[in-house]
């Protein structure tokens, strides 16, 4: 295995049926963009979003321009048995707290109507998944920077990282998220052995997604409330595996390319040296006959 020693893909942007270019699309549409509309508009429309009873997931009840914003930036899921004044969407536990915390976009009531606090609210998400606290901050970083971030359970990982939206492009990572320190106890141990190393990678690039590690890790910093996510510190590692033919053919490639402009240099030099030749026979015959 190597870290970086290949140049890594670019994105795989899908194909419109009629032939649309999605690149082009996304680049007159970037997500930085998209989420500022959202953001403004959950705002204006004082948007609420009530926690179901196991405090998993939330429904966020909004209006057909909040819907339409949704979608784009590729939040939550759509309930298809909504109602037709307001859309429904379901949201997960990242999602909701970051919403409601990054973004301050919304509000969140609990499954008997009660507005909760963001102190509230985080004390319920981390009684609810003890893993929440490094899964929100591995959300919250790569959603800051712009990526789109889904679910990765069905390829063996924590989350998968989108370009943009995953109508318009394959997922470019597979993400692992790695707590470090002895504030996340007994959770430290997750990919310590070569086994589960080599498995998170065969299973990324099986579905062509490069294998990203975010370890969260922290010096001196209670885990308690929410204000320790400012004190957490994110390492991005990219892992893939070393192929040596690969690699080999990547290094040979220059040097058969330079091999074979010589060889066509050589080989226009002879044919020009062979013309010369022959137009100086042409002369000397062409001046006895003269004589």
């Amino acid at each position: 295995m190597c870290r970086q020693l290949m140049d890594l893909p670019g994105p795989r942007w899908k194909k419109g049926k009629d032939g649309k270019n999605f690149a082009a699309l996304a680049a007159t549409n970037p997500m930085s963009t998209i989420v500022a509309e959202l953001q403004a508009s959950l705002r204006d429309a004082e948007a609420v979003a009530i926690l179901s009873g196991d405090g998993k997931d939330a429904i966020l009840a909004v209006g057909a321009n909040q819907a339409t914003l949704l979608n784009r930036a590729a939040f939550g899921r759509a309930v298809d048995n909504a109602g037709e004044d307001k859309q429904w969407f379901q949201l997960g536990p990242e999602e909701v707290f970051f919403l409601c915390h990054a973004l301050r976009c919304i509000t969140v009531e609990s499954e008997n109507k009660k507005q909760m606090g963001e102190g509230e609210l985080w004390d319920l998400l981390t009684s609810t998944s003890e893993p929440f606290l490094e899964m929100y901050k591995a959300y919250e970083h790569l959603r800051l920077k712009n990526w789109v971030v889904r679910s990765g359970l069905q390829y063996g990982a924590d989350f998968v990282a989108y370009r943009h939206h995953p109508a318009l492009v394959h997922s470019e990572f597979a993400v692992i998220v790695v707590p470090e320190g002895k504030m996340f106890g007994a959770r430290c141990g997750r990919m310590k052995v070569w086994p589960d190393l080599l498995c998170a990678l065969r299973a990324s690039g099986s579905v062509a997604k490069t294998l990203l590690f975010l370890t969260i890790s922290t010096k001196n910093c209670e885990l308690r409330s929410s204000d320790c996510l400012e004190q957490l510190i994110v390492h991005e590692r990219m892992i893939n595996r070393w192929i040596p033919q690969q690699c080999r053919e990547q290094q040979d490639k220059p040097h058969r390319e330079e091999a074979n402009r010589d060889e066509q240099r050589q080989k226009q030099c002879k044919e020009k040296s062979i013309r010369e030749e022959q137009e100086d026979t042409r002369d000397g015959a062409s001046k006895t006959a003269m004589d």
